[in-house]
């Protein structure tokens, strides 16, 4: 029997945004103004919708507002105690910008005083609360000053990181500052996709430069109130693979520009490498070989993150990963997925890589951003109709190899 190491925390992730409801943003008022072609968009994805039970949702404009949300902030306990029945040991959550500091330099004590009781729960439940500052929304203070842009960025950001870690003081032992700033410069910046929907090289440098910056003066702001708080951030790094010389070059340049651009550049204000993995490429120009997809077109690849984990075991800090999951309606592929993951981090640690915890994407069902509430990422499932909470079966294949490791 093969087991885990008995510190190693088992977990899932969720974000304010995509869970708690009642959110006013930069984000909910995009999706307010967007939703009509978001949902005339989702025609392009047909290859994906064909014979999917959440076809219909897809193209309901309703899909696109997050609205209430799967009402996380008013059904917290509850959440919490079927993540406790899953036998997770950790939660990773982020707190909601907005809601804290809905004016520039106003603080609602009483949000303050809500998160404070959500840690409570977690702690009440014997779950670890892993806290993220900031999960891509914006107080519309903010977004009007150019957003992460803004020439004062850094300082906003550290601002809030200062106040919530005087809040959390003694309570949270580890923060991660940004979630993925490579996936929300792309999208946001560099693509369009996303607001404030801007497009070009310039400003998706602008914009990851703004929020390494961020990083680093968070980082200070947290350890000057709390020297005992472990410090990260939340990375999504691809699994590349090659086969030839062109591939090994295409390989090379991928890699640095993807997974190592950011953190090369904050590596010295890292207690702890947070990895969100979801993707594989692999420089191949025919590779037929079998492959199994989530419901968003993903491919699913658990040894990749092997892959992904050696590269980083070079940086010499701890490693959690933040995030891993898929959109799985029909809980097809998940319990699976978990499992592979999961054997492949054991092989990992075995072979020397310091990795300390795993948390899946997500807890429950939520709203994923410009794709709205019709993937299923949730080892719970919500109706959103009625709000109802049902632990998938996946779920416990996961509790099974928390308690019981691999036989």
């Amino acid at each position: 029997m093969e087991k885990f190491p008995e510190n190693f925390l088992f977990g899932a992730a969720i974000s304010s945004h995509q869970t708690e409801g009642g959110c006013h943003n930069n984000w909910s008022e995009w999706e307010l103004k967007n939703c009509i072609e978001l949902a005339a968009s989702s025609s392009s994805m047909s290859h994906i919708y064909s014979g999917r039970s959440f076809k219909e949702e897809a193209f309901d404009k309703k899909n696109y507002i997050s609205g209430q949300g799967v009402d996380h902030y008013n059904k917290f306990a509850e959440d919490f105690s079927m993540a406790k029945e899953i036998g997770l040991n950790a939660l990773r959550f982020s707190i909601e910008w907005s809601r804290i500091e809905p004016e520039e330099g106003k603080w609602d004590n009483n949000e303050l005083k809500h998160y404070c009781k959500v840690i409570e729960e977690l702690k009440k439940n014997h779950i670890e609360p892993f806290v993220t500052i900031w999960h891509w929304t914006l107080p519309l203070w903010l977004s009007a000053k150019g957003g992460v842009t803004a020439r004062d960025f850094p300082f906003y950001f550290e601002r809030l990181s200062a106040r919530i870690t005087e809040t959390f003081k003694g309570m949270v032992k580890f923060y991660i500052t940004i979630n993925e700033p490579e996936i929300f410069s792309l999208n946001s910046y560099f693509l369009g996709k996303w607001p404030p929907q801007k497009k070009g090289i310039i400003s998706y440098l602008n914009s990851m430069n703004k929020l390494k910056k961020a990083h680093l003066v968070s980082y200070d702001a947290i350890k000057n109130i709390d020297r005992t708080a472990s410090v990260g951030a939340a990375l999504n790094m691809t699994s590349f693979e090659a086969h030839s010389f062109v591939g090994y070059i295409f390989k090379y340049f991928a890699k640095k520009f993807w997974n190592d651009f950011f953190i090369e550049k904050v590596k010295d204000r890292m207690d702890f490498i947070g990895l969100n993995y979801y993707f594989h490429r692999s420089f191949l120009f025919k590779d037929k070989s079998p492959k199994n997809y989530s419901d968003m077109g993903w491919e699913l690849y658990p040894a990749g993150i092997s892959i992904v984990l050696e590269e980083l075991k070079s940086y010499g800090k701890p490693i959690y990963i933040t995030e891993n999951g898929l959109a799985d309606c029909e809980d097809k592929y998940r319990g699976w997925y978990i499992k592979e993951v999961l054997k492949n981090v054991l092989n990992s640690i075995e072979s020397g890589v310091d990795v300390r915890g795993y948390f899946h994407w997500s807890l429950m069902d939520n709203f994923e951003w410009d794709k709205g509430f019709w993937p299923k990422f949730g080892l719970i499932d919500v109706d959103r109709k009625t709000m109802k909470r049902n632990i998938r079966s996946s779920a416990f294949i996961y509790r099974d190899i928390i308690e019981r490791g691999f036989r």
